[in-house]
């Protein structure tokens, strides 16, 4: 199961939210060196964008870390462009993985639902189960944000129906 996916290689959708909350990462290709973070209100957009200032503000407090800048340049912006397999390359064809949810959040800016949505189109399979789920309304910060229970409990009904 994935809460709110980021594409593998090969996965060409980024929609227009996407770049721009990834965009305080991409503004600088020094960045590609260093650990690169957001500003509270970068931090908003990206990932709590739908929580109040204060809520959004009480979590980027607690929660926001710079992260290798790497990561966005090298397996977001230059993976599909980069010869041979990069680590984000995924074998959307193999038979023997386990049943595989993507849940996505419908107000997701950085991972928005196309994404998600993508992500799960990709995966073929005779003998797999692959499913799309989208909570409307929800951000990045899913699995945090008030609500965060109806989100567990898909996660937990959808493992229990497709457990082998």
């Amino acid at each position: 199961m994935v809460i709110d996916s980021a594409p593998p290689e090969g996965i060409r959708v980024n929609p227009p939210s996407q770049i721009k909350s990834l965009f305080p990462i991409l503004d600088n290709p020094a960045k590609r060196h260093q650990a690169a973070g957001f500003t509270p209100e970068q931090w908003h957009y990206a990932f709590t964008n739908t929580l109040s200032e204060e809520d959004s503000r009480a979590a980027y407090e607690r929660y926001a870390i710079p992260a290798p800048g790497s990561w966005v340049w090298a397996y977001g912006l230059l993976a599909n462009i980069t010869p041979g397999k990069q680590e984000t390359w995924v074998d959307f064809h193999n038979e023997d993985r386990a049943p595989l949810l993507f849940i996505a959040g419908g107000a997701d800016h950085i991972m928005p639902a196309s994404v998600n949505k993508s992500n799960a189109k990709h995966y073929k399979g005779e003998t797999t189960v692959t499913e799309y789920f989208e909570f409307p309304g929800r951000s990045h910060w899913t699995c945090a944000e008030p609500g965060w229970e109806q989100v567990a409990d898909k996660a937990l009904d959808w493992s229990l129906t497709h457990a082998r």
